[in-house]
């Protein structure tokens, strides 16, 4: 569901909103006006699930960066706020954020994200959200659709790379290291 407030919600008043509503996911785009949505089904609980656990591994493994849930907002230059189901910043940018910063949506664009593409998720609008993510400083988006069993990946300053029936995609240079097995998400 998308509503555009009767007035613009500033960061705070959208903190306190997704507070008093923790059933909900809800986002703000660009242009202030919010997209709410439910709760996952349990099928795309259990891949995002496996996918967390396989980045979170990696990122206590590796050290040089810190992982996020698909609960964690974080608010675009653009103004967007935008909760992606996964994602990764580099330990430097993280810490170099106050207190006040890390308790709150995060000021801050993920140097990595990924979007995981549940059975009612609208495709184009999951591609839009990815292409905000890189064109906002993002380095590396992945865009998982198990009904295809396709992975587009985005990159900063290249096109979108779209890979069918991949059995693995990798962290490249922003993730070293990482590579997800797509049979465990699949």
């Amino acid at each position: 569901m998308r509503v555009r407030p009767a007035t613009a919600l500033d960061d705070d008043t959208l903190f306190a909103l997704c507070r008093a509503n923790p059933d909900l996911r809800i986002e703000r785009d660009r242009d202030g006006e919010l997209i709410v949505m439910s709760p996952t089904g349990g099928e795309t609980g259990r891949r995002n699930f496996r996918l967390t656990t396989k980045l979170g591994v990696w990122t206590e493994r590796d050290g040089t960066g810190i992982g996020f849930d698909s609960s964690t907002g974080f608010v675009l230059p653009n103004g967007a706020e935008r909760a992606p189901d996964a994602a990764w910043v580099k330990r430097e940018r993280w810490e170099a954020l106050t207190d006040a910063q890390r308790r709150k949506f995060v000021p801050l664009v993920p140097d990595f994200v990924v979007e995981l593409r549940s059975a009612t998720d609208d495709l184009h609008a999951l591609h839009a959200k990815m292409a905000e993510y890189i064109e906002q400083g993002a380095r590396l988006g992945w865009l998982l659709d198990p009904q295809s069993k396709t992975v587009w990946i985005y990159r900063a300053g290249a096109e979108v790379e779209a890979q069918i029936d991949a059995e693995s995609v990798s962290g490249e240079g922003v993730l070293v290291g990482f590579e997800l097995r797509l049979a465990d998400v699949w």
